[in-house]
């Protein structure tokens, strides 16, 4: 089965104005360098859809959602935090946004494609039940971990977030459910505040989370070291059907929004380590989403080897 790839140009059109990091010129930098590669027509293109509203409302509330939709449609310039800039296309990206990896999560299920990536903006990681947070109006991950269990049966899912800033939301979202382990290395103390060791989850869901907080200016050992003494074991343990990846690349050395010293390489590394485990446990199912990312040409080069070792992954298992 090939590798899946899901992006519209109207991701472009949720404007955020002038000088903000989140800006659309992230996702063309990447698509022209992806572009470029000569593994890049391999890819299995499947066209993003919205997200049924029921979707997103598994996630968040109906009064947040309505909320988000109102403040865009009337446009407003912000929704919630002075971060999350917006516009009036900002609602229906939103919804793309979240759409694109259930039809990623679709054809997986499907046995169309052997793993996915989502090239998505607005990211989604930091919204909360009930806010919008960090650039994030929806949390895409949360929505599809969901999607997976509701639609398409799969019980344990795990979510493995290796974007700089802690996944807020995500947390929140199955602190107090032990059917979704959520699994974050990302700089500590640093925005949202969130992400220490000792937050394990919460009444029936202790346990399912596993915060691995970095200091500023660790490196790709630090990182290693993280993954094969925490991150990996407990993967094994959980044994999940399905790895959700919330890949942000802004822990990149050259990233200009944090100070952990990530290289190119490492989130190759990072990405064919959850690829040994998905083939034990889950058939090799993988979906990625894009989170943050803030160095143009950067984030290009780590998306493209990230997908190029879940593209690999793919082509093997047609041997």
């Amino acid at each position: 089965m090939p590798s899946g790839f899901s992006f519209d140009r109207k991701f472009l059109d949720h404007l955020t104005g002038p000088g903000h990091p989140e800006k659309p010129e992230r996702a063309t930098s990447i698509i022209e360098h992806l572009d470029r590669q000569s593994w890049a027509g391999e890819l299995h293109r499947i066209a993003p859809l919205p997200a049924d509203e029921r979707w997103i409302e598994s996630i968040h509330s109906e009064k947040y959602r309505r909320h988000a939709e109102t403040a865009c449609k009337n446009g407003l310039a912000y929704l919630d935090s002075m971060d999350v800039s917006i516009s009036e296309s900002s609602y229906d990206v939103a919804l793309l946004a979240a759409g694109a990896p259930l039809v990623l999560a679709d054809a997986l299920v499907a046995k169309k494609i052997d793993n996915g990536f989502a090239l998505v903006r607005p990211p989604g990681h930091h919204a909360e039940y009930d806010a919008a947070l960090g650039f994030c109006l929806f949390n895409n991950v949360a929505v599809v971990a969901r999607y997976l269990q509701i639609a398409h049966g799969l019980e344990k899912i795990a979510i493995v977030d290796w974007d700089v800033h802690h996944g807020n939301g995500t947390q929140h979202s199955f602190e107090t459910d032990p059917s979704i382990l959520y699994i974050s290395t990302h700089q500590y103390p640093f925005y949202p505040g969130t992400g220490a060791f000792d937050e394990t989850g919460e009444g029936r869901g202790r346990g399912a989370t596993l915060n691995c907080p970095m200091p500023a200016g660790a490196s790709d050992k630090d990182y290693e070291s993280a993954f094969r003494t925490k991150v990996l074991p407990a993967l094994e343990d959980f044994a999940p059907e399905c790895i959700l990846i919330s890949a942000g690349f802004d822990a990149h050395s050259d990233d200009p929004l944090a100070q952990v010293n990530l290289s190119t390489d490492m989130f190759a590394w990072m990405t064919k380590r959850l690829v040994e485990i998905a083939d034990k446990t889950a058939d090799g199912r993988i979906i990625s989403l894009l989170e943050g990312g803030y160095n143009l040409s950067r984030v290009a080069e780590c998306v493209a080897v990230h997908l190029e070792v879940l593209l690999n992954a793919a082509n093997s298992r047609l041997v």
